[in-house]
Formats: C-alpha cells, sequence, structure tokens
C-alpha cells in the first residue's frame, strides 16, 4: 500500500515539475521509480539526491538511521534499472551500489553538504549505502514533462533558476568556512554543465528550427545566440574561480550573482519572444 505522507509529496512534485513545500521545501529531489526485488511491482518514492555530474546522480540509502535498509536500496540491488523523474525530465537510469573508498568518498562528501547524514550514519549500526544513479543514453531529444513545447522551455528555465537559486544560499551557508566544500563545487560544475547543454541544444536544434519556419524571428534569435555567448564567458569565470585550489564561497559568490542577473534577464526575453510562437505551433 502506498505511503500516504510519499504519495502527497509525489503528487505535488508531478503537478509542480519538482517543486514541494513542507519539509522538502527547497531541496534537491527526484522521484525514484523501482522494480519490487519480491513482487515485480513498481514503487515510486521521492528522495534528495547529490549532483555527481556527467547524468549521474548520488542517493543515500539512510531509512532515517533504521537499522533496516530502506525496500527501494532492496529493490535496486535486485532490479538496477529504474526510473527517475526530475520535475522536468524523466529518464531510464541504472542503479550501481558504490563500494569499498568510492562510497566513503560520497558519503563524506553528503556529509560536508549536509551534516544530518552523520548523524543517521551514528544511529544504525550498518553502513549506510550510497547509490549512484547513471542515465542510460538514448536517441532523440530528452523526455520533458511538459505538454507543450512553450511549456517546455519555461519548466527547463525554471529548474535552471532554482538550480542557481540553491546554489546561491549554499555560497551564502558556507560563506564562513575556510575553502569551497567538495560537493558544493560539484554543485556548481554540474550546474555549468547542464546550462551549456541546454544552450548547445538550442543552438544547434531549436533555434535553425525556428528560423527555417519563422524568418521573422531572425533578429531575436541573434540576440540569443549572442546572449549565449556572453553566458558562456560568465559560466567559464564561475568554473575557473570554483577549480581554484583556494576556492572559496566568498570568491565564488559574486560570480554566481553576475551569472545570475544575466542569465534571469536572458531567460525572460527568451521566454517573452518565443514561447506565444512555439505554443502557436502546437494547438
Amino acid at each position: 500500500m502506498p505511503n500516504p505522507f510519499n504519495q502527497q509529496i509525489i503528487e505535488e512534485f508531478r503537478a509542480n515539475h519538482g517543486e514541494v513545500g513542507g519539509y522538502f521545501e527547497g531541496a534537491r529531489l527526484i522521484l525514484l521509480t523501482t522494480t519490487g526485488a519480491r513482487t515485480g511491482s513498481r514503487h515510486t518514492t521521492p528522495l534528495g539526491y547529490l549532483p555527481d555530474g556527467d547524468g549521474t546522480i548520488l542517493v543515500i540509502a539512510s531509512a532515517g538511521g533504521s537499522p533496516k535498509h530502506p525496500d527501494w536500496y532492496r529493490n535496486v540491488v535486485a532490479n538496477p534499472r529504474v526510473t527517475i523523474e526530475s520535475g522536468v525530465f524523466t529518464y531510464e537510469a541504472e542503479a550501481v551500489v558504490l563500494d569499498g573508498e568510492e562510497r566513503d568518498r560520497a558519503f563524506a562528501r553528503a556529509v560536508e553538504s549536509e551534516p544530518g547524514w552523520a548523524e543517521y550514519q551514528a544511529k544504525t549500526d550498518r553502513t549506510i549505502p550510497v547509490v549512484a544513479v547513471r542515465e542510460l543514453p538514448v536517441a532523440g531529444p530528452p523526455n520533458i514533462n511538459a505538454g507543450s513545447m512553450g511549456e517546455a522551455i519555461k519548466v527547463v528555465h525554471d529548474a535552471f533558476r532554482r538550480e542557481l537559486a540553491l546554489i546561491k544560499k549554499e555560497l551564502i551557508d558556507g560563506n564562513g568556512e575556510a575553502g569551497l566544500g567538495a560537493q558544493l563545487r560539484v554543485n556548481c560544475l554540474t550546474f555549468c554543465q547542464g546550462l551549456h547543454n541546454h544552450h548547445t541544444g538550442e543552438d544547434t536544434m531549436l533555434f535553425p528550427f525556428l528560423a527555417d519556419r519563422h524568418p521573422e524571428l531572425s533578429p531575436t534569435l541573434g540576440r540569443l545566440r549572442e546572449e549565449h555567448e556572453r553566458i558562456a564567458a560568465l559560466v567559464e569565470d564561475l568554473r575557473r574561480v570554483v577549480t581554484a585550489d583556494d576556492a572559496d564561497p566568498v570568491a565564488v559568490l559574486p560570480e554566481v550573482d553576475r551569472l545570475i542577473a544575466e542569465l534571469e534577464a536572458h531567460l525572460a526575453y527568451e521566454e517573452e519572444q518565443l514561447i506565444p510562437t512555439l505554443d502557436a505551433a502546437t494547438t
């Protein structure tokens, strides 16, 4: 029987493209759907996650420090093929349980980012597993949870807005620390790569598609391409300070602020100019 608390989160998550309120408000959250180890039935569980780059995320089988592994963990051990919903994208993935030093390094990053993970480990004799969930490549465009091309642009943009705001909050919270935490560094670099991939997709697929069918958009598309170049330079500045040996939140925060200002102006202009055309094409 579905857990009523989880079911409420699942429904809110799906209705709001990954945004939920209450205890999980502002958290990085995914829906993990597994195949039951005994029943073969499909089960969906909302989970917090850590970015790990290259289409990989990490989930931690803490079960709140329970002496037993959570059901979803036992399922992925038996059936590693899973489905992930990010709020924007739905995709198939492979779940791999990390071992030895790889697990320990990942868990240390998690604790550095959120000390509550250490509290869960202290409550149980079992070693809390860390699972890497790696997206499986597929041909064609990604599966975006949207009803139209215009809505797809908006939900992808909103996901970038939320992630960048969360990174800024993490930087502000870590301003008193001596250096930039390993997980926060990964969060920044993952965001940079995701934004680069998104703009590359627009430059090579969406914009040529629109230019071919709507020549009147040529000035708009030209401006958007120029803005992509400016944003790419800001992303490179952020990547440079994040990867510096002496990187700290004080140095990174101004670069994030500059990127937020430029990116928000760009996203707002793109939505204003392109969404009406995209939605008209699907009505």
